[in-house]
Parts: structure tokens; sequence; C-alpha cells
């Protein structure tokens, strides 16, 4: 009898420490998150979405001089105004033989923006905020963590967006000749 009173208390147990960490939820990151969507899409109605739209059908344009826009300015821009998974609409303004390439960029940058900018992904947030929780535990600072994560991203995913459309440019080029043969 003992045994199973032990085993219900820490069944019991299981589903306490959930609803403490649903009430932290519900009290930090879940306003947190709220605030910043709504300042967002205030900020997007300011801007003006067809501003938005402008820029990206301004990036889409051919030449290695728009490449910085296609897979650097270009995702960070829509990620931060469209978020996850909103952002990845921006490329309706690029060329079928971009679309790939943009996509990759916007889709790994959805991650590294969380620290300085987690409105951006906010279904992803708990993911950063348990690194976050080990950082803090060894008292180190989140803002360094933050700017690293961002920088890295940036850089990333300019690096694959070149990529993609590299390999996208290979692998159209082969199906362009076994389709002829």
């Amino acid at each position: 009898m003992g045994t199973l009173a032990i085993w219900a208390e820490d069944f019991i147990g299981v589903f306490k420490a959930g609803a403490e960490t649903f009430v932290a939820l519900l009290t930090g990151i879940i306003p947190l998150l709220i605030v910043l969507l709504t300042a967002v899409n205030a900020l997007i109605k300011i801007v003006g979405p067809e501003r938005i739209d402008r820029f990206g059908a301004f990036a889409a344009r051919p030449g290695l001089a728009y490449l910085p826009l296609r897979y650097l300015v270009l995702p960070v821009v829509a990620v931060f105004f469209l978020t996850n998974p909103m952002c990845y609409t921006m490329g309706r303004f690029l060329p079928e033989e971009k679309k790939p390439a943009f996509y990759d960029s916007a889709v790994s940058f959805v991650h590294p923006i969380l620290g300085l900018f987690p409105h951006a992904n906010a279904g992803e947030y708990f993911v950063y905020g348990g690194i976050a929780a080990g950082i803090t535990a060894l008292n180190l600072p989140l803002g360094d963590l933050a700017v690293r994560y961002f920088l890295v991203g940036l850089v990333v995913i300019f690096i694959r967006g070149c990529t993609t459309e590299v390999i996208f440019r290979i692998m159209s080029r082969r199906s362009a000749k076994a389709q002829v043969a």
C-alpha cells in the first residue's frame, strides 16, 4: 500500500509541476508575446503593408548586387514583420527559380531572431527559453547570447540562400537535359 501511495503522489506531482509551469507562462512570456505582436502589427500598419510588398518586389531583381537583399535583408524583414509562418509569403515577389532559396533563408532565420524579437516565432520561443534558462543558470548574460545568435543567423541565412540558389540552378539544368533526352 505504501508503494501505491508513493506512486499516486508522484503521479499527481507531475501534474502539479505542469500546473506551476503553466502559471509561470501565463504570468511571464504569454503577456510579453501578446504585447510584442500588438506592437509589430501596429508598426506594420504605420509603415504600410504596400511598402513592405514593394520592397519584396525590389529585392527580386536579377543580379549579384541583389543577393544580399534577397537572402539577407528580405528574410529578416519578412520574419520580423510577418512572423512565422506568414513570412514565407514574401517569396511571392520572387521569380520561381529564386523562391526555394528565399524559403531556405527565411525558414533558417525563424530561430536566430527569437532572442531579440520573440514575437517573430512565438510558437518556438520555448526552445530559446530553454537555452536561455541554461545560460541564466550559469550566470551569463542573455543579451550576449541573443546578439550572437542573431548575427550568426544572418551569416547562415545568406550562405544558405546563395547555396540553395546555385543548387536549384544546377538541378534545373539537369532536369531540363533529362526532359530533352
